[in-house]
């Protein structure tokens, strides 16, 4: 089953600390977006593979727009 990650917030996506193919655990940083000067990451909810990162450094994600899905395990 894969899960999908969402934005809970406008923000410019400063980092993509994480790829297509890396095995990640519920609480390792995916992204991290910048709002008001203040860094936030976002993090895997479920352990598995990611499939794929939907974002890339620089763009402007909104509530709710697809970040990462991941394949659970």
């Amino acid at each position: 089953m894969s899960h999908t990650v969402v934005a809970e917030l406008v923000a410019n996506v400063q980092k993509v600390t994480a790829r297509a193919g890396d095995t990640v655990g519920p609480e390792d940083t995916l992204v991290i977006l910048e709002s008001m000067k203040m860094e936030i990451p976002v993090l895997a909810e479920v352990a598995g593979t990611i499939t794929e990162i939907k974002v890339a450094e620089g763009e402007v994600v909104r509530d709710g727009d697809p970040i990462a899905v991941i394949e659970e395990k």
